[in-house]
């Protein structure tokens, strides 16, 4: 007698179960699969000879006891990505993290910032290692949010749903790939585009909807600075005044029209400032003196030269 077991996903079968199926005595689905949508029966109790059994998951009771007792069993490889999703479910449902199971949108802010703050230390080190792992932490972060937004009573959606609105919205953005538009063929049009793109897709009454208030104050002001120029505003309307704050914003606004990142110029003259500190520290302590007790004329002569 040979039997097999089929695991399948939705309504598609392994291309390579397809021999195996052709050639069976009979084909049954298990109770966790729709027979109708195969058009087949629900395995019988009796099922005897060489057959093959159409399931959902492993775990389903006919599908374990077939495995158990030697069945060949045939599945699509699952990829990692989807093997992911699986694992945010399982760790959601009951018997799974009790930690996970309580968290919310809002609970799980913290960790989203944490974890894009910790991938852009990993690009900005040039670290391969670090960015592969930090990129998986903030793919954790969207499949995590995707399961809590898939357990809403009233408006509920999921990873796929999330993944379906993004290739319509590369799809949509990229006329000239997916479409007959006219070819673009500099990075600074394909800018210009998308702006034009979204602000029709968005119905946006203003140049600055869709700006994310709640980013680090340097590249928010950039940011507006970038979409003003776009539209034209003078730089003679942008905050005056001898207030740090709006001496800032002048800065950092410009320096994005001017096509510079003021966010990430900032935060590298910062880290390299606190390294500094450190080897200034460090030679301190090699010469015997306390940094601790360091004052102005002593990090003068500790402090590393260019």
């Amino acid at each position: 007698m040979t039997v097999a077991v089929v695991l399948v996903r939705g309504e598609s079968f392994p291309a390579h179960a397809l021999g195996v199926i052709r050639s069976a005595d009979a084909v049954y689905a298990a109770a966790d699969v729709d027979a109708s949508a195969f058009g087949i029966e629900q395995v019988p109790d009796w099922a005897t000879g060489s057959f093959v059994l159409i399931a959902g998951s492993r775990a389903e009771p006919t599908t374990a006891a077939l495995i158990a007792s030697g069945a060949q069993v045939l599945e699509a490889p699952v990829s990692p990505l989807a093997e992911a999703a699986e694992v945010m479910d399982r760790l959601r449902s009951p018997g799974g993290c009790p930690w996970d199971a309580v968290q919310t949108h809002e609970s799980l802010r913290q960790y989203l910032v944490e974890e894009t703050y910790e991938l852009l230390d990993a690009i900005e080190d040039g670290d391969r290692e670090a960015l592969r792992e930090e990129l998986g932490d903030v793919l954790l972060q969207v499949l995590f949010h995707a399961r809590v937004a898939a357990e809403h009573t009233e408006d509920p959606f999921g990873i796929d749903d999330v993944a379906n609105d993004l290739v319509t919205k590369l799809v949509g953005r990229h006329p000239h790939v997916f479409a007959d538009a006219d070819k673009i063929h500099t990075a600074e049009h394909q800018e210009l585009k998308w702006e034009e793109l979204k602000q029709a897709e968005k119905r946006r009454l203003s140049i600055v909807d869709g700006v994310a208030l709640g980013q680090p104050a340097v590249a928010l002001a950039g940011k507006l600075g970038q979409r003003s120029g776009r539209a034209g505003v003078p730089l003679d309307l942008f905050p005056d005044g001898t207030a740090p704050a709006a001496q800032l914003f002048r800065v950092a606004a410009m320096a994005r029209r001017a096509g510079t990142d003021p966010e990430g110029e900032l935060r590298a003259l910062a880290k390299q400032f606190a390294l500094d500190v450190r080897a200034a520290e460090a030679a301190a302590r090699a010469a015997g003196v306390e940094p601790t007790t360091l004052e102005a004329d002593g990090w003068r002569k500790f402090w590393p030269t260019p």
